[in-house]
């Protein structure tokens, strides 16, 4: 895989830094990955088939996607030829089929606070992965260098603070759906298999944001690029759920809570993130968009604590948090050092 040789490409096509709005952008995006964490929870622990869900809300995510596509880039998909073809499918397999897949599944063993957490591993490895395949650079002899390595740090340190120093519990809320914490000890049954998913899962994904930026090198129209890989991850899932489970139940939807996950996630986690992180690619650099992704944690402990209550608000959470926040700060302010707004 000719990551490398994609690099001058992907960096003429990034755009000057986008003031306010690559920012905001991302933080819309980790609230896309919050409701999607919580909403998939519910929904698998009531029975809703993996790859059905995979299947259709990909699906419905190519189907919002088509008309942007339509309208800001019309006539584009002509310039789709066979090397980007390929490219694309392989970015659906690397970005959509094999990591959500293991994500779903070790959600399935864990709680989504605890899941939410191995998404803050993806900086890392983009990062690393990023300079060894020279999409980054580091001059670690520099303020703004030394500055990106200290908000990489702050962050996983924050996330891992969260995870695994709980402290003295705030018990400032009840639970909404105090029915789903009762049965969620019935489901979490196998943590060390789920962290397994999970970790596999955030490398997965770590490896697509490189591949996203060599996709926009040889075809850089990213709402055609989304909806097809969404398409195309669609077809991909909907073939392994085929091969593993026959059953028409199991691909049945009815006006309940997996038709609203499917819907949102399909508008939301799965077309409106594909399409703001390629962007945000585009704009950035792949090291730009998962370096948000701590704010999802913040958010997705909130939110479980206060509608599902599987954990509670912890001191220890509340000085992770604030770890994640000046981590995020640091690194922010060091790209902006390295990309001088215009």
């Amino acid at each position: 895989m000719d990551i490398a040789a994609g690099d001058e490409g992907a960096r003429d096509q990034r755009a000057p830094a986008a003031g306010w709005k690559a920012p905001a952008a991302m933080v819309l995006v980790q609230l896309f990955i919050t409701g999607m964490i919580l909403l998939s929870k519910v929904s698998i622990d009531g029975g809703m088939f993996i790859f059905a869900l995979l299947a259709y809300r990909s699906v419905f995510g190519a189907a919002f996607i088509l008309p942007f596509a339509l309208i800001f880039e019309r006539g584009k998909w002509r310039d789709m030829d066979w090397q980007a073809t390929r490219w694309i499918f392989f970015n659906a397999f690397l970005g959509y089929a094999v990591p959500m897949s293991l994500y779903y599944y070790g959600l399935k063993d864990t709680t989504p606070s605890y899941a939410v957490i191995f998404i803050n591993i993806i900086p890392l490895f983009t990062f690393i992965l990023s300079l060894m395949f020279r999409l980054e650079t580091l001059a670690t002899g520099s303020m703004a260098g030394a500055l990106k390595i200290a908000g990489v740090v702050l962050s996983v340190g924050g996330t891992m603070l969260i995870s695994l120093y709980k402290g003295k519990s705030l018990h400032l809320w009840n639970p909404i759906l105090k029915e789903h914490k009762e049965q969620q000890a019935k489901f979490a049954t196998n943590q060390l298999r789920g962290t397994m998913f999970l970790v596999s899962s955030s490398f997965a994904f770590a490896c697509w944001y490189l591949v996203q930026s060599k996709v926009l090198a040889v075809y850089p129209y990213k709402y055609w690029s989304s909806m097809v890989t969404c398409l195309v991850g669609g077809i991909q899932t909907g073939l392994v759920g085929i091969i593993l489970r026959r059953d028409k139940s199991a691909w049945k939807l009815g006006c309940d809570i997996n038709l609203v996950t499917i819907l949102y996630s399909g508008a939301l986690a799965t077309a409106g993130k594909y399409s703001l992180n390629s962007w945000a690619v585009a704009v950035r650099g792949p090291s730009y968009p998962p370096m948000f992704n701590p704010l999802s944690v913040v958010f997705t402990v909130v939110l479980d604590s206060i509608l599902i209550g599987d954990d509670d608000i912890t001191v220890g959470s509340i000085l992770g948090t604030a770890m994640v926040i000046a981590g995020l700060y640091l690194f922010l302010w060091s790209k902006a050092r390295e990309v001088p707004n215009k």
